[in-house]
């Protein structure tokens, strides 16, 4: 993930500033003709309607690093620079920290009802430009643009279903054990939350913690992963228009150690939610210890999809590819090993193969696209070491195994059998287009082979055995099951993990609580 870097540096504790005025954004765009025509044709769409932010938002305004420095964010498909932005630090986080605790006072007094309006004027605002921002998504990020345009809707998604949960945050009344006294538990927002998020879903891991924040009177403080911050500073950009208080929502980027640390160790902010790598997940747990954060924690996975011998091949080669090639493999929930028994295991592999050879890899702005590239080339490298690592174990190569034609970060979709639990294909979270087959026996050895990790973010099963899929689900250490489907996040149902995968629940109408303290009032003497 994008925050794998960050170490746990001391940062200087610093207070508000004035902001500086900044240049015009404009400057900081590449020029249209450096670009390839489908880019450049698409960058021009994204400027004609005014969604290419290219500076920070702290208070409102749009600013620069107070140094002047900046990082490029490039295509992933063909390398080009599409914009520079601010490489922001500590003082810039502490800044928009300050804005944001400031705010807290006023938009936490907003009614429900006026909360619930500017997030639904939000929502319409983003799926007004749906086909910008996905434009936008897989320019900097490489997923097709059939993809971005289903995450821009599943992002608003999150917006729409905390926009009517704002208005359903309700106490409790307790029955008091003394007569003359009444018993009040009030939900309050927790304040100001640090927001960390990743680049391989760039809107919808903002708006699925903003959304909930946002919805019960929190601000907050965003640092979007440095690979894909565009999309983040535009939806910024339509909050703003929507009326979404300026200081309510902050967003700053570049350098990961120094703005981690300043929202760690402020005392204004109460609450830290990170999508991400293990790693970084358990430094950031760490770190928010001294001053006693919430943390809510979406972090690594090890997804095992389990295709039992009584299966719908069809419907298991469906969503298993669903699973697994989705985002190019670029996603925590992606199935990362295809565990598969051993009367269909032949004719799965083939029907599975046959449908990966399927898949056309290209740039994401081609419609007949379906598989992009990865992110950057440290992405390929990992793919190769596990690839490497398998075969030199005795695993074999069945469909791909190796860098596109197309060069760059494009890695062909890969099929790989004969893969053993000493495997790091088997062991770790490959985030590539690696599908790794593994033949079982029983039910047991399944479940125990899929129990195997210290992950327990999302599982799959495909089975037409109703009490075995009952059985199954309830037997396996993961936070989310797919009872044959390949596809099941949704906003209105709790998306986390177990184990080292996290901590808390996003979407749904438990996603809210991770930003609420209950605060119990008694009144005495009443007679």
């Amino acid at each position: 993930m994008a925050m794998a870097m960050m170490t746990m540096r001391r940062a200087v504790a610093l207070g508000a500033r004035h902001i500086p005025a900044a240049p015009a954004a404009s400057s900081r765009v590449v020029p249209l003709r450096h670009m390839s025509a489908d880019a450049g044709a698409a960058m021009e769409k994204i400027l004609s309607v005014g969604l290419l932010r290219t500076q920070g938002l702290i208070a409102g305004k749009w600013v620069d690093a107070y140094d002047g420095k900046t990082i490029e964010v490039q295509n992933p498909a063909t390398g080009e620079v599409l914009a520079n932005v601010p490489c922001m630090g500590s003082r810039e986080t502490s800044d928009a920290i300050a804005s944001a605790h400031s705010t807290f006072y006023s938009w936490s007094k907003f009614t429900a009802s006026e909360r619930s309006k500017a997030l639904r004027k939000w929502y319409d605002l983003i799926i007004s430009h749906k086909e910008e921002l996905a434009l936008l998504m897989t320019l900097e990020q490489g997923k097709p643009m059939k993809e971005a345009l289903g995450e821009v809707n599943y992002g608003a998604s999150f917006i729409e279903y905390f926009a009517e949960e704002a208005k359903r945050i309700y106490g409790d009344i307790i029955p008091s054990t003394l007569s003359d006294r009444r018993l009040l538990v009030l939900k309050q927002p927790v304040g100001v939350v640090g927001a960390i998020t990743p680049w391989n879903f760039p809107l919808a891991m903002i708006t699925r913690k903003v959304g909930p924040a946002l919805a019960c009177g929190c601000t907050v403080v965003v640092k979007p992963s440095e690979f894909t911050p565009l999309t983040a500073l535009a939806a910024a950009d339509l909050a703003l228009q929507a009326g979404i208080p300026a200081g309510a929502l902050n967003v700053v980027m570049g350098n990961a150690p120094e703005i981690g640390d300043a929202l760690l160790q402020s005392t204004q902010v109460r609450k830290i939610t990170f999508t991400g790598s293990t790693a970084v997940g358990k430094k950031l747990m760490a770190g928010s210890a001294n001053t006693v954060k919430k943390v809510s924690l979406e972090l690594g996975g090890n997804a095992p999809c389990i295709v039992f011998d009584d299966a719908d091949i069809d419907v298991a080669v469906k969503g298993s590819l669903a699973a697994k090639f989705r985002n190019s493999g670029q996603t925590c929930v992606c199935a990362n090993r295809i565990l598969v028994q051993e009367g269909i295991y032949e004719k799965f592999a083939t029907a599975f193969i046959k449908a990966v050879q399927s898949l056309k890899v290209g740039n994401g702005l081609e419609e007949s696209t379906s598989q992009g590239p990865l992110i950057n080339e440290a992405a390929v490298q990992k793919v190769e070491k596990f690839i490497n690592d398998a075969t030199s174990k005795g695993a074999n190569v069945m469909l791909g195994g190796k860098r596109h034609s197309l060069g760059m970060s494009f890695y062909e979709p890969t099929v790989v059998g004969n893969v053993s639990n000493d495997m790091l294909l088997f062991r770790e979270e490959v985030f590539g287009p690696v599908a790794p087959l593994i033949p079982f026996k029983t039910v047991e050895e399944a479940v125990n082979m899929a129990n195997d990790t210290n992950a327990g973010l999302a599982a799959y099963i495909f089975t037409k055995s109703i009490p075995r899929s009952w059985r199954v689900s309830e037997s396996l250490e993961y936070g989310l099951v797919g009872v044959n489907e390949g596809i099941i996040s949704t906003e209105v149902a709790p998306f986390g993990g177990v184990k080292q995968s996290g901590l808390g629940r996003e979407g749904s109408k438990y996603g809210i609580d991770e930003y609420l303290e209950l605060k119990y009032i008694c009144m005495g003497n009443l007679g």
